[in-house]
């Protein structure tokens, strides 16, 4: 496993997404598999940057795993937390409209990945846990 923690300043996101594209190197990833997966952890850091903290100095964490060739990704802060997780997965909703947010994170997240799944605690903070199989297994294996 490999854990990483950084502040939620925007700039982080970049870093996320390039420590995951680094990790899943291994699964020998087509080019789609691989923008895919870095999507998915460029919209779940991004909630937490946007959404969990009112400042850049909130943390964020990510844990990156594999089993049987199914990559595990778990990104948490302990941020406000989300009131309503269903309300929040819907695509279009947003809680910064203002801000120009199409409310299609937790949406491409779910196109992305295999599954998704979203705990949270308001005052507590969220937690996203995105699984994928990667690569060709067959080859790998062989």
């Amino acid at each position: 496993m490999l854990h990483l923690e950084f502040n939620s300043d925007s700039e982080n996101e970049g870093i996320a997404r390039i420590v995951t594209a680094a990790y899943i190197m291994k699964f020998d990833p087509d080019m789609e598999e691989m923008d895919d997966i870095k999507t998915a952890v460029s919209e779940a850091v991004t909630n937490c940057i946007v959404h969990a903290y009112h400042n850049p100095d909130g943390k964020i964490s990510m844990n990156l795993s594999d089993q049987n060739g199914i990559l595990r990704i778990e990104i948490k802060d302990q941020g406000i937390g989300i009131p309503d997780v269903k309300k929040a997965m819907e695509p279009m909703f947003t809680t910064k409209p203002e801000e120009e947010r199409t409310g299609m994170g937790f949406s491409f997240m779910e196109a992305f990945m295999d599954q998704v799944e979203v705990i949270s605690k308001q005052g507590e903070g969220t937690t996203v846990i995105m699984t994928k199989k990667i690569g060709d297994q067959d080859k790998l294996n062989g």
